[in-house]
């Protein structure tokens, strides 16, 4: 079987579930089993710490997971990244006291706090400053306040708890970090097992299901090409004639999230009978 470790909890957790559900595969009802066996499709899911997850990978304890790319730099695990899922989206960023601080070479000397002590003393490694790096296992924005640090270096998602504690961001992202599915480093992407090319596939699919619609509209026949220049399609889009000759219907994908500008840009075309139907599965 293919062994897939998962988050068990935090922000990561119900995403990567749900994104597994999506694509066919069995998962757990009970947040305190740690391992599920999905026979059907010849997968095990061992459900573990976020964090763990690029160690297990990197040591080929199981052979792939999904964890954020933070948490795979900031492991220092044999593990690289596969494949890009398109949740849990996040920044990690310096902070200070509002106009303490507004440039990384002003961190020189510094105190930095971090829960990601790897990750930070890398980045400032390879921008030549030196700085103290301090470990924090959480509520690190409390770090400069309780006099612990000067500066804190953390996700930020909205920057509300930041702001809260009277900290503001500075310089360029340290890391734009999203989930990943990963796998070992030792072994290369011409030698992935079959069955990780089955899961990549597959989350390949949820991933198009979420970002594309179907697209149906008839049109005049003189005016398929210019209505087909607006829906392209991956390929190119499907052109069957209707029972009156004068008019064709035509199917294409669109991006979810340009539906309704697609659609006015048809009708102003002379489309008519635009329906949008949403895509469950695909493969492509």
């Amino acid at each position: 079987m293919l062994r897939i470790a998962v988050p068990n909890k935090g922000s990561l957790s119900e995403p990567a579930v749900e994104m597994l559900r999506e694509a066919g595969y069995r998962q757990r009802r009970d947040s305190r089993e740690l391992v599920l066996a999905d026979p059907d499709n010849d997968v095990e899911f061992f459900f573990l710490r976020p964090r763990d997850i690029a160690v297990y990978v990197g040591s080929g304890t199981v052979d792939v997971g999904i964890t954020g790319r933070d948490l795979l730099l900031d492991s220092g695990a044999d593990a690289v990244e596969h494949m890009q899922l398109g949740f849990g989206g996040s920044t990690f960023r310096y902070a200070a006291p509002a106009g303490a601080v507004t440039s990384l070479e002003q961190v020189q000397g510094l105190r930095v706090a971090t829960s990601y002590e790897v990750l930070v003393e890398g980045h400032l490694r390879s921008h030549g400053v030196e700085a103290t790096v301090v470990h924090l296992d959480g509520a690190v924005e409390s770090a400069v306040q309780l006099g612990v640090a000067d500066v804190v270096a953390d996700v930020v998602s909205t920057g509300t708890t930041l702001r809260g504690a009277g900290l503001e961001v500075f310089g360029n992202p340290i890391l734009v970090s999203e989930a990943v599915l990963i796998r070992p480093r030792a072994v290369a992407e011409a030698d992935v097992p079959a069955g990780v090319e089955v899961l990549s596939r597959r989350l390949q699919g949820v991933l198009t299901a979420r970002q594309y619609v179907l697209m149906d509209y008839d049109v005049p026949v003189s005016l398929v090409e210019r209505a087909v220049a607006i829906t392209p399609g991956l390929e190119s889009p499907t052109v069957s004639p209707l029972h009156d000759r004068d008019w064709a219907a035509v199917r294409a994908m669109v991006r979810r999230d340009q539906t309704n500008q697609v659609m006015d840009a048809l009708y102003d075309v002379g489309a008519r009978a635009i329906l949008v139907t949403r895509i469950h599965a695909s493969r492509l």
